[in-house]
């Protein structure tokens, strides 16, 4: 197989590459020079928002392209058009952010999905700018693409911070705001599996959109928490505290206690999506314990702190909000 992964130096775009590479296949990486190419692959340079930008990708063949842009679906749009001819399978990750807010428990690829123009050139938020991808690649290539749409993504490259905050805080040890309740269901997807289940899929010529994430209750926030504990040989001391409390002190969800939402439809959002149809597919999930030792392993093997996307904002609980909910723990 010829793979070409649009990105593919950071996180997700370089759990496929890397995986790509693992099976034998021939992978071409295309991007800024913005970090290393993974060991295995080719790289071509390019500035998707520059104009001759894709001069790179103007020959060549390929089996499957892979595509992780998450800005100015226009780039999508261009990228696309100009390889219709020339590739068999374009799977785009997207997000299930492109559902319209908030979307039930139990939704399914089927549900409402925001207003979006895949000739967006940079005006849309976030929600918008995934589903404006996933026009692009679909005017494009038709029933050949494939709509990757992940959920909370976690693992080694994380580059967003919310597990490797968990790690750097419970490997501090001491007492550990933990936000319950303790047997909360979480969802997510490691990018790893992510990888695997997208070339899988690039491999069989699946198109449609997929929910792609663990099932609900995969793990649970006590489960992922004492993970992260385990994994770092700390004698951290997990207080779990209610989310009332956790609320009245003025703590946002999800930024400052990375991962977690209170029970309510944001949980319900982000946490209990319907993946039967991944699943149905081939998705596999690796248990929790492995993707946060290995997280933690990568972690330990960096010079310097975890790396930060700049256009995501930084997590974690601030000291003293920390220090007032365990005062009245």
């Amino acid at each position: 197989m010829r793979l070409l992964v649009l990105g593919g130096t950071e996180f997700v775009g370089r759990a496929v590459a890397e995986a790509a590479v693992a099976r034998g296949w021939h992978v071409d990486v295309f991007n800024r020079g913005r970090g290393e190419a993974p060991a295995g692959t080719r790289p071509l340079r390019g500035d998707r928002t520059a104009r001759d930008g894709l001069a790179a990708l103007t020959e060549g063949t390929w089996d499957a392209v892979v595509d992780t842009w998450s800005w100015a679906p226009r780039a999508v749009r261009d990228a696309a058009r100009l390889l219709a001819d020339r590739a068999g399978c374009y799977a785009y990750v997207s997000s299930r952010s492109v559902y319209t807010w908030p979307a039930p428990a139990g939704l399914t690829e089927d549900g409402p999905v925001v207003d979006a123009s895949p000739d967006d050139d940079g005006h849309a938020d976030y929600a918008r700018a995934k589903r404006g991808g996933e026009l692009a690649a679909g005017a494009a290539f038709g029933d050949r693409a494939l709509l990757v749409r992940a959920g909370l993504v976690l693992g080694p490259y994380e580059n967003v911070g919310r597990l490797p905050w968990w790690l750097l805080r419970t490997a501090r040890g001491g007492p550990v705001v933990a936000p319950g309740p303790r047997d909360l269901p979480l969802q997510y997807i490691d990018a790893r599996d992510l990888a695997e289940w997208t070339l899988d899929a690039a491999a069989r010529g699946l198109g449609g959109p997929y929910n792609l994430v663990s099932p609900s209750g995969h793990t649970t926030t006590g489960g992922l928490l004492e993970a992260c504990a385990a994994a770092t040989g700390s004698r951290a001391e997990l207080r779990w505290t209610a989310p009332e409390r956790i609320l009245a002190a003025g703590v946002e969800p999800w930024l400052e206690l990375p991962v977690w939402l209170p029970p309510g439809e944001g949980h319900d959002a982000m946490h209990r999506s319907d993946v039967s149809r991944a699943l149905a597919a081939g998705l596999r999930c690796r248990p929790v314990e492995e993707t946060v030792a290995d997280t933690w392993a990568w972690l330990r093997s960096l010079p310097g702190g975890p790396p930060q996307r700049a256009d995501r904002p930084a997590v974690g609980l601030p000291p003293e909000k920390e220090a007032v909910l365990l005062g009245g723990a």
